[in-house]
């Protein structure tokens, strides 16, 4: 045992002093604890390492990673001795911050404190939904915990807050956070910057408290866990560590977030450690091979024969739960025919009707909003989950943004299930680290945001998003859909739902619009198409999107009529499946003879891409104003007249 332990410290400390980059005080204080909960708790089969009813565990606490690396490794991991030679280098598997997609065994990708613990408050949620919809007395095939080791940083940010308040409210007594409490942070001493009572904190969230004074003690930290696993509650277990255990700077905020290049060897000599670096004992990976791998292969084999035994006594529940963990559904918008709307109608309005359609077709599709469904209409079926109603699938989540749209990213990666999350645009704010990380994690969560302009009107600019357009289509892998009306907000759906490794936003207007005559739910996916006007040899080519392509539409109309200027409109609900389209499709939308210009309820930033230095950009780049939406929009002049003027006068200069 303390050689094991022993193994994975150098093993951390080494890959450390190599990178010469790293954390190497969590890596030592924390690996008898994480040695405890792999080789005695958790459960999970490295030969079939997305297992669904595996044990989850997040290491909130990122920047521990080579912690991580060191014990997926000797747990039998598809991750080598090489991998770990290559810690935090460049196209390794081994990256400074865990990233699930890219290291087999890693569930969560973490490093931003925090939104490690609320993934898994999303994880525990998971299995507690799948567990009352598929469990039968006799196959009970979701059984699993979630895991979490974090440190005083993860429960100083704001969002832990708000995922402990709901986890304590949902009763996920599967829910296990071991705090690596060290009392040390990167700057300072922890009293230095909190002075709060963590175990009353805990107990206020309805929360399971215990307690390790010493981090050494494995089988004290054994106990508490084997406690926690009893509770009806979750449960933190504050571990008592030191942090950088055995250099010469054990303690103190030096040793958290720098190589420990010679004081390495004061470790190898405490440790009586005579291998040469990555070095592995045979007893070591014998006893990983026996207390990870093996009880993780029988527990496997054991659910196996479980699942094989539903598919015979129940194929049309074992059928369902394939599809739920597949993502196998039947979608087809010709289905969805009878709720187009005959009269003016916001999209959020078509939002909510086609969620509640899906959500009839979709068994797994569940979702909430921060206490906004009766603005948003974004809201799951089957009643509002509790302790009491497991199958609810309205999450609840109250006033609570960050932790909503981290917990979206739990429920996501855990499989089976398709979530979304909702609520005010302007609140992206809010929520943007966690869809970054959906992003990073490449994984297909979905954002329902409504409110998405300064038509919003009354409530005023602290309500009006501006720049958060530019912000999200700014980010890497993030499908941003801004539809314009029953038609787009339905292929805006379909293909968020078809999407297996990009996140998607749908934005989703308060006001009502006006019914196109020619848009088009399938070709959303080209991202941006024609909806009015001849195909070429226009003067001008109008790019809009969401609520402002009916008044391109009228723009163009007007220009015809009193100007005779040819126009044509390009609807352009998704920048990115755009600019995934070939050449010839994009010149031909985007004539490169013809004035281009750009129509939108936001900041002009970005346009530029698509308008050029020549082009016309029609948008908002000021806070907005508090009154009736239509005297706002005409406070900033923003009416089918002025842009009409503007785009007549450009044209008399070229």
């Amino acid at each position: 045992m303390k050689k094991s332990i022993d193994t994975i410290k150098m093993l951390g400390i080494e890959a450390i002093n190599k990178a010469n980059s790293g954390h190497p005080g969590i890596v030592l204080g924390a690996a008898p604890m994480a040695y405890t909960l792999f080789t005695r708790h958790l459960v999970v089969n490295p030969q079939v390492d997305k297992w669904i009813n595996r044990d989850r565990f997040v290491l909130a606490a990122g920047h521990g990673s080579a912690l991580l690396y060191s014990l997926l490794h000797l747990s039998g991991f598809d991750l080598n001795i090489d991998d770990l030679r290559n810690f935090r280098q460049v196209d390794s598997i081994t990256p400074g911050h865990p990233e699930s997609h890219l290291t087999p065994g890693v569930d969560v990708a973490t490093g931003p404190l925090g939104q490690g613990l609320a993934a898994a408050v999303g994880l525990a949620l998971a299995e507690t939904h799948l567990a009352a919809r598929y469990n039968t007395k006799k196959y009970p095939l979701y059984d699993h915990y979630t895991y979490v080791l974090c440190g005083d940083g993860d429960l100083q940010e704001g969002v832990t807050q708000e995922a402990i308040s709901l986890a304590g409210h949902w009763k996920l007594n599967k829910l296990i956070v071991l705090f690596d409490s060290n009392d040390v942070q990167l700057d300072n001493m922890v009293n230095v910057a909190q002075s709060e009572n963590i175990a009353d904190r805990f107990k206020a969230a309805n929360w399971n408290y215990l307690f390790v004074k010493d981090g050494n003690d494995i089988e004290a930290i054994d106990q508490a866990i084997i406690k926690a696993k009893k509770s009806n509650k979750p449960t933190l277990i504050e571990v008592k560590t030191i942090i950088g255990d055995g250099t010469t700077k054990q303690g103190t905020p030096a040793v958290h977030g720098a190589p420990l290049g010679s004081d390495i060897e004061t470790v190898r000599k405490m440790l009586e450690w005579n291998y040469k670096p990555f070095e592995v004992p045979s007893e070591v990976y014998k006893d990983f091979e026996v207390n990870v791998k093996q009880r993780g292969i029988k527990k496997y084999q054991q659910w196996l024969k479980m699942y094989q035994g539903l598919c015979k006594e129940n194929p049309a529940l074992a059928k369902e739960l394939d599809d739920a963990v597949y993502g196998n559904f039947n979608f087809n918008p010709q289905d969805f025919r009878d709720l187009k709307p005959i009269k003016p109608q916001a999209t959020r309005i078509s939002s909510g009707a086609i969620l509640d359609r899906l959500s009839n077709i979709i068994p797994g599709l569940i979702g909430g909003s921060a206490d906004l469904s009766g603005s948003t209409k974004a809201k799951g079926a089957d009643g509002v989950y509790s302790a009491e109603n497991r199958l609810g699938r309205n999450l609840a989540y109250g006033v609570r943004e960050f932790a909503m749209a981290a917990i979206n990213n739990g429920i996501c990666l855990h499989r089976g299930l398709i979530p979304f999350a909702s609520g005010f645009f302007v609140f992206a704010d809010y929520m943007k680290p966690a869809i970054r990380l959906s992003s990073l994690m490449e994984i297909p969560a979905i954002y329902i945001l409504s409110h998405d302009s300064i038509a919003v009107g009354e409530d005023g600019p602290t309500h009006q998003p501006i720049e958060q357009l530019a912000m999200l289509r700014s980010q890497p892998n993030l499908n941003v859909f801004r539809p314009a009306d029953f038609n787009e907000t339905l292929g805006a759906y379909h293909m968020a739902l078809q999407s297996k490794h990009t996140p998607s936003v749908i934005l989703i207007t308060r006001q009502d619009l006006p019914k196109l005559e020619h848009s088009n739910v399938e070709l959303v996916k080209k991202g941006a198409y024609q909806v009015y006007g001849q195909e070429d040899n226009n003067h001008v080519v109008l790019l809009a999107t969401g609520s402002e392509v009916s008044m391109a539409i009228a723009v163009a109309k007007k220009l015809e009529h009193d100007k005779k200027i040819k126009v044509k409109v390009v609807s352009m609900p998704c920048w990115e499946l755009f600019e995934q389209q070939d050449a010839k499709y994009k010149q031909r939308l985007l004539e490169p003879l013809a004035l281009i210009a750009s129509i939108e309820l936001g900041t002009t930033f970005g346009w530029e891409r698509y308008t050029s230095n020549s082009g016309l950009n029609f948008g908002i780049n000021t806070f907005g104003q508090s009154g009736p939406f239509q005297d706002v929009l005409e406070y900033f002049s923003f009416n089918v007249e002025k842009i009409v003027n503007v785009i007549n006068k450009k044209m008399q200069v070229l």
